[in-house]
């Protein structure tokens, strides 16, 4: 049970106090970039509680303290893998996906005609538990069909290792998949043998589609690991950053992206104003300046 904040100046075995709150809102922005309100305490309070127990740490300000230890950077990754939101589904806003089959991938297969690249390439930044990536991966196999010859890689990516485990492993629980057409489940996922567990996973010739690295997205330098791809799905990430982050952070992806390349964002997201070498093209899709 959580015990209430104390009067400021006082000390509490559990509760954090405004100190320790300042203290890891700052931590958590200058390494990953996200930005703590004060009105997030609460949440940041709750989440970091199995963290405390699992340290066996008696108070937030015990907590505090160890990033300034040896452990503090092994730790780093525990707190994000506990503060982050990781919402997702297959197939999530569909409209991209209608795009990049219908749009994207036949221009692609009409450029390569006079050019020597065969592989269409595309970054899932921000794929938390893997649906983006396998979605992707999906739409992209089904394309062979109508293109013969048709080659794709994917690279998926995400600041908590704990959400990139579960992606690796392609499991999910039947409702995650209800929204999946019958046809597409009986050919790109394996039910559990076991009845009594409402299980299925992803065929291992799609799970091997997908290259899944962590990656932070704040970081300058962490862009140049990945090569130049023909589309990014950056897709609400930006959210959790203050405007001049979400601006550095899309300059960074735009120079991941080769010319003529397409990236995708959020519903609630926009670039508007950023002055980046990017044009929207539809609701929520921009194209790089060829």
């Amino acid at each position: 049970m959580l015990t209430r904040e104390q009067q400021p100046g006082s000390e509490t075995a559990q509760g954090m106090s405004s100190k320790d709150f300042k203290l890891l809102s700052e931590l958590i922005q200058t390494y990953c970039g996200i930005k703590m309100p004060s009105s997030k305490k609460a949440m940041l309070e709750s989440r970091l509680q199995k963290r405390l127990r699992a340290l066996q740490v008696r108070s937030f300000r015990d907590y505090c303290q160890l990033f300034s230890s040896s452990n503090g950077s092994r730790e780093f990754g525990h707190m994000i893998d506990a503060i982050t939101t990781n919402k997702t589904d297959f197939f999530r806003e569909p409209i991209h996906f209608d795009f990049l089959m219908e749009t994207v991938l036949p221009e692609f297969v009409g450029d390569c005609r006079y050019h020597n690249r065969k592989k269409f390439t595309v970054w899932s930044a921000g794929c938390s538990t893997g649906q983006e990536p396998y979605t992707l991966a999906i739409a992209l196999s089904e394309f062979i069909d109508r293109c013969p010859g048709f080659h794709f890689s994917i690279i998926a990516t995400d600041i908590s290792t704990k959400v990139l485990e579960v992606a690796q492993l392609g499991i999910y629980d039947k409702a995650q998949v209800s929204m999946i057409p019958e046809a597409l489940l009986k050919k790109y996922f394996l039910v559990n043998k076991d009845k009594s567990k409402e299980l299925v996973r992803i065929v291992p010739e799609l799970r091997h589609l997908v290259q899944f690295k962590q990656q932070n997205l704040f970081d300058q330098n962490a862009a140049s690991a990945i090569e130049a791809v023909d589309a990014i799905f950056c897709r609400n990430v930006l959210i959790y950053f203050d405007q001049v982050t979400q601006r550095s952070i899309v300059s960074r992806l735009c120079g991941n992206l080769r010319r003529g390349g397409y990236l995708f964002l959020g519903h609630s997201e926009t670039v508007h104003g950023f002055n980046l070498p990017i044009a929207r093209v539809a609701s929520t899709i921009y194209r790089k300046m060829p």
